[in-house]
């Protein structure tokens, strides 16, 4: 049984492999989504907080792609209830140059689905938890993703995350039951072709890559945060909120932020409230390691997968990788 040749994902994007480009803000940029596009993957736009102008530069790149069927883009829902100028520019473009899929995440998606639908984009609706599962077909999801709390970046804080593991079949259930069309992606610690296969195995119809794309050549990734990461084990990353307070980003409970624990978080980790109330001299210190590209304070946003990362290659040749691998293990 050859689960990635017959992948409903693949089928419905148009795909040669049944992967998606997770749309990382900041990293996520118009090279990578257009170079997972060519290699048969949905490349998906991080546009993340929703920047316009970031947003129309990266964009307008992607669409350099030799098959700008497989390029879409990626909002956090919340953000859009504060300024949703970037998701009404793509919306706006001419249907040639729209999104194939937009991908929402961390928020109601219903106020959007309407609009969505009717510029002719999949909805891709990112849940961490199964009670999250009804809202998105409620707006009428193309596709689910489930992530589970070992994806790098932002999920569920740990009182409420979920294993992908587990999260996977018991959705590939709900949804086998209560609405059948609906695909299904598995997201959090895949990062090779046995991540893949597993996930497809678990009852997916394919996989959302954040990490292991992250460390890549085309990634907008900072060059020094993707080597430290290619010398990090899986035990080297933290979920908690102390990055988005050093960031100055209000992220709305119940999530928070996993990447590698370096000085600056282990400083910190065990005082969280501490930094909260008074964040001004560690917020100075990681300001200037930004400016400096040091990584042992400047954040680094990967996932536990960040142990099978082992080197930076281009994303195309990932891609097969990970394609040709998941097809050897039985996917």
């Amino acid at each position: 049984m050859n689960l990635l040749q017959n992948s409903r994902f693949s089928a419905r994007f148009g795909l040669s492999t049944p992967i998606a480009l997770a749309p990382m803000a900041l990293a996520s940029g118009g090279a990578l989504a257009a170079a997972c596009a060519r290699a048969g993957a949905l490349g998906l736009v991080g546009g993340g907080y929703g920047d316009l102008a970031w947003t129309q530069r990266e964009y307008t790149l992607a669409l350099q792609a030799q098959d700008t069927g497989r390029i879409g883009c990626g909002f956090i829902t919340w953000k859009l209830d504060e300024d949703a100028s970037a998701l009404d520019w793509v919306l706006g473009l001419p249907p040639e140059q729209r999104p194939r899929a937009l991908m929402l995440s961390f928020g109601d998606p219903r106020p959007y689905a309407a609009r969505i639908a009717a510029s002719g984009a999949a909805l891709i609706c990112q849940v961490q938890r199964l009670e999250q599962v009804p809202q998105a077909l409620e707006a009428g999801a193309a596709v689910v993703v489930a992530q589970g709390a070992e994806a790098g970046g932002h999920g569920m804080n740990a009182l409420n995350g979920r294993a992908t593991f587990t999260l996977v079949p018991e959705i590939a259930d709900h949804l086998a039951a209560q609405s059948p069309d609906t695909l299904l992606l598995a997201a959090g610690g895949i990062a090779d072709g046995r991540g893949l296969a597993a996930a497809c195995l678990l009852g997916a119809d394919g996989a959302l890559i954040g990490s292991r794309l992250w460390a890549t050549q085309e990634s907008l990734a900072p060059q020094g945060a993707k080597e430290m990461a290619v010398h990090t084990d899986g035990d080297g990353t933290a979920r908690t909120a102390v990055f988005d307070i050093l960031r100055r980003k209000n992220w709305p409970a119940p999530y928070d932020f996993r990447a590698l624990r370096n000085a600056l978080h282990r400083q910190w980790e065990e005082r969280v409230d501490a930094l909260r109330a008074d964040p001004a001299a560690a917020r100075a210190t990681y300001d200037a390691a930004v400016a400096a590209g040091d990584f042992s304070a400047a954040h680094a946003t990967v996932g536990e997968a960040v142990g099978l990362v082992h080197d930076l290659p281009t994303a195309g040749a990932l891609i097969a990788r990970i394609d040709a691998q998941a097809r050897r293990a039985g996917g």
